[in-house]
């Protein structure tokens, strides 16, 4: 029996000393040992409210349930803005997902009715981007296709991305008020909230559909 208590002992002093050292580490020169055990609330408030990691796995399988529509976004613009959609369609089409976009002037079939091509990019694609623009409020094919998107899906979270870009929270159209929108003032930025709408999108799809 002692020469098992003799074993024993060096280590669980040496668990106990590692644990202590720990502590000391973690907790400023001022405190003592029983405050860094427990942590504080401003703590725990941080890592509750910290946005879960966007992950991809289930969006880009075989059987994922975004392989049901032809495209995974329809952009929606001016033509006057066709510089930067193609920054924007270059950038999605990119990303290690490889997001399928929608492009009228590339993919739209040639002969076919502008009217025809619409619906079906809107009734095959899973989300829309409005970038909502000076030319994009004086174009009716615009408005056409707004109107088409909020018929196919008016309650979808997250299915309708309006991206407003040089023009005014007043002018923001009223069919949309309903939905919170991207300011673009950098692009980057708003190119990366778009992506990660889009894999949110996608991810409650494949959940739902599971």
């Amino acid at each position: 029996g002692w020469f098992r208590r003799l074993l024993h002992k060096p280590k669980s002093s040496s668990v106990e000393s590692s644990l202590n050292s720990g502590c000391s580490a973690s907790s400023s020169p001022s405190s003592s040992s029983s405050e860094s055990t427990s942590p504080s609330p401003s703590m725990s408030l941080v890592r509750s409210i910290r946005p879960s990691p966007v992950v991809t796995s289930d969006i880009t399988s075989s059987d994922s349930a975004r392989w049901a529509k032809s495209y995974d976004v329809c952009i929606c613009h001016s033509e006057v803005d066709l510089a930067l959609v193609e920054e924007l369609v270059s950038y999605l089409e990119g990303q290690p997902e490889s997001f399928r976009c929608f492009l009228q002037w590339r993919d739209a079939t040639p002969g076919s009715a502008v009217v025809t091509e619409l619906c079906d990019a809107v009734q095959n694609s899973h989300c829309w981007v409005m970038l909502i623009t000076p030319g994009f409020l004086r174009d009716p094919w615009c408005k056409y296709q707004m109107h088409q998107a909020l018929a196919e899906a008016p309650l979808a979270n997250g299915r309708t991305i309006p991206v407003l870009k040089d023009v005014e929270r007043k002018d923001y159209p009223k069919e949309l008020r309903n939905l919170y929108y991207i300011s673009m003032v950098l692009k980057e930025t708003s190119f990366r909230q778009i992506r990660d709408t889009v894999v949110r999108y996608l991810q409650e799809l494949c959940r739902s559909s599971t």
